[in-house]
Order: C-alpha cells, then sequence, then structure tokens
C-alpha cells in the first residue's frame, strides 16, 4: 500500500505514490530519475546521498521520501542554473574532485556551509565538511575550492 507524496524537486513539483520505507535517495535517483545522488553507505557517514531540503544540507540515505512530504529538494543538478554553481566552478577549477563520487555531495554541503558562514575560515571548512568523505583527494584542493567560492560569492 502505497502513500502519496507532493514535493518540490529542483523547482518542480513532484508527485507521486511510493512506499512508506522508500528512502529519499533511491526516490530521487529511481523515481525522479537524478542519480546525482550517490548512495554510498546507507548509514550517513560517507556524505554522498546529501541534498538540500528547505534550504538544509542532509543526507538523503537515512531520510524516508515521506518526510519531505511537502518539502523543497534540491540535488546536484538543481544547483546549476545555465553555468555551474560557484562552487561547482570553484571545485572544478581548483581540482577539488578526482573520480567525482563523493563530489555531488561534498558541493552540496559546501553550498550549505557557505549560506550559513560566508567566509569561513580553513578549519571551519575542514569542520564543515567532516560527514563527507573523499578517498581521493585528501582534502587539500576541496578547502582550496571553498575558499575560492567563498570569494566568489562574497567577495
Amino acid at each position: 500500500m502505497g502513500v502519496s507524496i507532493e514535493l518540490e524537486v529542483n523547482g518542480a513539483s513532484v508527485s507521486d505514490e511510493v512506499e512508506p520505507r522508500l528512502l529519499l535517495a533511491h526516490f530521487l535517483r529511481e523515481n525522479v530519475g537524478l542519480t546525482g545522488t550517490k548512495i554510498g553507505c546507507d548509514t550517513s557517514q560517507c556524505g554522498s546521498c546529501t541534498i538540500l531540503l528547505d534550504g538544509k544540507a542532509v543526507k538523503s540515505c537515512t531520510l524516508l521520501a515521506v518526510q519531505a512530504d511537502g518539502g523543497a529538494v534540491t540535488t546536484i543538478e538543481g544547483l546549476a542554473n545555465g553555468d555551474y554553481h560557484p562552487v561547482q566552478q570553484a571545485f572544478w577549477d581548483n581540482h577539488g574532485l578526482q573520480c567525482g563520487f563523493c563530489t555531488p555531495g561534498m558541493i552540496i554541503s559546501c553550498v550549505d556551509l557557505l549560506s550559513t558562514n560566508p567566509q569561513p575560515s580553513e578549519s571551519e571548512i575542514r569542520h564543515g565538511l567532516e560527514g563527507n568523505l573523499c578517498r581521493c583527494t585528501g582534502y587539500h584542493n576541496i578547502v582550496r575550492a571553498v575558499q575560492d567560492a567563498a570569494e566568489t560569492m562574497n567577495g
């Protein structure tokens, strides 16, 4: 027996009938077709599934789709409006990605961090990204990308 949900995903209204236990990450990938949201651990440890729900970063692998009912979701696909979002551009410019698996969640977390702290210190950036794991970069270029994005966005 399904449950009807309606939410806004990247500015578009989406309604569907879902199983009550369907995770938001699976809903976004399978029902909506937005595969930028990655599933890396199913335990909210890696951060690859991070999306914005009502403007706040949340890990969608431990959130039920029914819990997002009535909310506004932004995924990595919804950040850019024709051009890259400044955080996406900064990741590109500063080589803040390698394999790319963690990148969508990392970028969403950075967008959230910069929305609450427009000029974070290096320490604040590292603390703000603690819930996101990257196996490739060693984080140095990711931190540089966030600093670059902060400068671009907030002068």
